[in-house]
């Protein structure tokens, strides 16, 4: 026989290998369900509770968007996604719920306070949180733990922390936004007030406190008594020269009248221009100042950043392990394995002899 023909196996030399070995198979098979039912069933069980959640853009939640009646917008932008990722992934957060939670006795890695325990307990806290961004464009996040209470509340927690990281990082440039509305309405009261002044101080210099009206009556007395002086002069009733001075008096600002034509010509461009600009700025005032409480009463209430979906509640039933998997994984490993190892002893056993 060749030394090719030596390490090939036939189907009846198999079966011939495989019954010779069949009682060391089976008890590696029965040793492996033993030691694995056994490992499984001190395994905890482990619970999932999950989150859903959306950050809204925070460009709808600013004050200058409020103020104009605006509606919170469900962000579906890729930026705003990641950002709330990142906050929710980041190392601020991770030991904020270690210490609420005090996991370091949940975890039993013992006091806190060196490197060790920070870093084992941190990085167990990482591997049982999940957020993900799902193909439905909203964020899920998982947190597991062997108590399903603790579960749900730390994710509930960790919704609620992002939510306010994430109203922190533009709540400056809301203030800002806030200061500056504050600035422009008290900007704006003062030229209010100033042109208040300047039209009241035009009116009482020309006398003109109705220009539509006192122009209609300026203009009716002019023409009567015009029409009586000159019937006065050409013979008719009326005394002319007191005809004259009512004239003098309607039409001269020095004919001793406090209505007359020419203080009403000499100012009514000045109070018609100080009317319009003092109408511009309440008008601009009254939207200004609108603008501003609208814009300080939503800083005051804290808009939300995040519309959630879902809140995380304990679990009905385990997440892991799958006990029975374990078990008949380790038992079909074990017996591969030993078939690999009694294959090899055989070839070694059939190895030719040289020499």
């Amino acid at each position: 026989m060749s030394p090719t023909s030596t390490f090939a196996f036939s189907l009846a030399g198999l079966r011939a290998i495989f019954d010779r070995w069949k009682y060391l198979l089976g008890l590696a098979a029965g040793l492996a369900l033993v030691i694995s039912t056994v490992v499984a069933l001190r395994l905890d069980n482990i619970y999932s509770s999950t989150a859903v959640f959306l950050p809204t853009s925070p460009q709808s939640a600013d004050p200058d968007r409020l103020v104009e009646g605006s509606k919170l917008e469900l962000g579906g932008r890729t930026e705003d996604l990641d950002r709330v990722i990142s906050i929710g992934e980041s190392l601020p957060v991770a030991e904020l719920m270690v210490r609420r939670f005090n996991l370091y006795a949940h975890y039993n890695q013992g006091a806190p306070g060196t490197d060790q325990v920070e870093n084992r307990t941190l990085q167990e806290f990482s591997s049982n949180l999940s957020i993900v961004h799902n193909e439905r464009d909203v964020i899920e996040l998982t947190f597991q733990d062997r108590d399903k209470q603790l579960a749900a509340r730390v994710a509930n927690a960790m919704v609620a922390t992002i939510d306010s990281i994430n109203q922190q990082l533009t709540l400056e440039n809301r203030r800002n936004v806030l200061e500056l509305y504050r600035q422009r309405s008290a900007s704006l009261g003062r030229h209010y007030e100033q042109t208040r002044q300047a039209l009241l101080r035009a009116r009482r210099r020309y006398g003109l406190f109705g220009l539509e009206q006192q122009g209609r009556y300026l203009a009716k007395a002019v023409i009567e008594t015009e029409k009586e002086l000159r019937v006065a002069e050409g013979g008719g009733p009326g005394n002319a020269a007191a005809l004259r001075r009512a004239l003098r008096g309607l039409t001269s600002a020095d004919g001793g009248n406090v209505i007359n034509l020419e203080n009403w010509v000499q100012g009514a461009d000045s109070v018609n221009l100080a009317s319009t600009r003092l109408a511009d700025l309440q008008s601009r005032f009254i939207a200004a100042r609108g603008a501003y409480e609208q814009a300080e009463t939503s800083l005051g209430s804290r808009v939300s950043s995040l519309y959630q979906l879902q809140k995380a509640q304990p679990a009905t039933r385990k997440s892991k392990p799958f006990r029975t998997v374990i078990i008949l994984s380790s038992v079909v490993l074990t017996l591969v394995i030993s078939v690999l190892v009694i294959l090899l002893l055989e070839l070694w056993r059939r190895r030719p002899v040289l020499g």
